[in-house]
């Protein structure tokens, strides 16, 4: 998910000779780092709400400190890129982000959760500029009648940074070793969250150190000058249709903009509380399959604590349900939504668009709401299999929302990346529900609600009128 680049030139100058190997190796890392660290926030959560000793809704700042960076950098990153170029602002992005990481070491030594938000903040900040540097030049490394192969491939990097990193971080922030966890138990309160909080600076100052190398090597790396971004030549002339002067006069797009808002919402709240909700449930014995899939992933995301100074031992199955456990079902959850995105192209290019939207709408309202009646690990993997539902949302409901725009696609879309916001507003309103209103199982009727939303557009709102 990227902000649109407003350009005023009709033209692109891309590269027509030579390799596009390298550059494009290097966006699909990009990309890849981009689900790493957004969905490392899913297991940093919960991780804080222990360490700074907050209430669940408190807990949500961690979101909308991230989030809330798309809605206030979309705009101005492009103006910064017109300013500085695309490659530099590839470099400054990395810098920016490198910057939040290093919060983190302070942030620990003080247990002072607002340092947390600024490193937060500063890696929204950093990630948005990123995108929208990065996202034209996928669509300009080949051949054009490549490009939706190349947005695909960049695509699933994403999901899959996004899988992977929860399963390091529970291992990193919930898992260590029998003879750690023993030694903190016995610790007074204030000692042991002092020690807790250090476990965060590792994983934070190797990816600062990643990100630094990183930009180096960005900045040293040629890549294809681009001065703008080709637009069709009727869309450039076009004059405004039927005496509309905004996108935000079409009826389709204001409704296109709240389904995406509740997409990301739904998507990045589900997520978030996922470990919370486990928690909730009270589940002292896991199933002989949830056992098995702990124990597999444990076992094969170990190397990558070790490449930390960490040696944890492999996750325990045997006391019911835990942080650790419930990392491992957030992977599963962004892993589904991998899955999903995967099978979804050669679906999509069959079927039509609208019905599979409309189906996998009803199948998220129906799994959330009999979560919602339901107990135990049942509930919890009702929610996990959401991820899988979500996968196919983004990429058409953002074409609904657009369609028919004429001269104002380019303004819409940008309303429509805008939207992202909801990640940073709906998981504290499922907070404050659950702080204030009945606890998770009432907070998870807000993301049945954005489901039903989004099928109401999928059956109605996206008409063009």
């Amino acid at each position: 998910m990227a902000a649109p680049i407003t350009t005023s030139s009709p033209t692109a100058a891309t590269a027509t000779t030579g390799s596009y190997f390298v550059p494009m190796a290097a966006m699909t890392a990009l990309f890849f780092l981009f689900g790493a660290v957004t969905n490392f926030n899913d297991v940093l959560m919960p991780y804080l709400k222990d360490v700074c000793q907050l209430t669940d809704f408190e807990s949500t700042a961690v979101q909308s400190a991230f989030f809330g960076a798309y809605f206030l950098m979309s705009l101005p990153a492009g103006r910064i890129l017109e300013k500085v170029g695309y490659k530099r602002g590839i470099v400054l992005g990395l810098l920016i982000m490198a910057c939040g990481a290093l919060l983190f070491i302070p942030a620990a030594n003080s247990r002072a959760f607002g340092l947390f938000l600024a490193g937060l903040a500063a890696l929204g900040a950093g990630v948005t500029l990123l995108q929208v540097a990065a996202n034209p030049y996928v669509a300009v490394l080949g051949p054009a009648r490549q490009a939706a192969s190349r947005v695909s491939i960049v695509g699933v990097a994403n999901n899959l940074g996004g899988t992977l990193s929860p399963l390091v971080g529970g291992l990193l922030l919930f898992g260590g070793s029998a003879v750690l966890k023993a030694r903190l138990a016995a610790l007074p309160t204030a000692q042991r969250l002092a020690e807790e909080s250090a476990l965060v600076k590792t994983p934070y100052l190797g990816l600062a150190i990643f990100l630094a190398v990183l930009a180096g090597l960005f900045f040293l790396l040629k890549l294809p000058e681009i001065d703008s971004i080709p637009v069709d030549e009727t869309e450039a002339v076009a004059a405004p249709i039927a005496g509309r002067r905004s996108a935000l006069d079409f009826r389709h797009l204001v409704l296109g903009i709240g389904a995406i808002f509740l997409y990301v919402g739904v998507e990045v709240g589900l997520g978030s509380f996922l470990i919370r909700y486990g928690e909730s449930q009270g589940i002292t014995q896991l199933s002989d399959f949830t056992q098995q899939l702990v124990r597999g992933l444990s076992a094969a995301t170990g190397w990558a604590a070790a490449l930390f100074g960490q040696a944890p031992d492999p996750i325990d199955t045997t006391a019911g349900f835990t942080k650790a456990v419930g990392a491992v079902l957030v992977a599963s959850y962004w892993f589904g939504s991998m899955i999903g995105r995967i099978v979804g192209i050669p679906l999509l290019r069959r079927f039509n668009d609208r019905f599979l939207l409309i189906g996998v709408c009803t199948m998220g309202v129906g799994l959330v709401l009999t979560s919602v009646l339901t107990a135990g690990e049942t509930a919890l993997w009702l929610i996990v299999l959401c991820g899988l539902m979500n996968s196919i949302i983004w990429p058409v409901v953002f074409p609904l929302a657009i369609k028919g725009l004429g001269a104002f696609t380019k303004q819409g879309s940008s309303y429509l990346i805008m939207a992202i916001v909801g990640g940073a507003i709906i998981p504290p309103l499922m907070g404050f529900i659950a702080t204030n209103g009945g606890g998770l199982r009432i907070a998870f009727i807000i993301p049945a609600l954005c489901y039903a939303y989004l099928l109401f557009y999928a059956a109605s709102g996206y008409r063009v009128r």
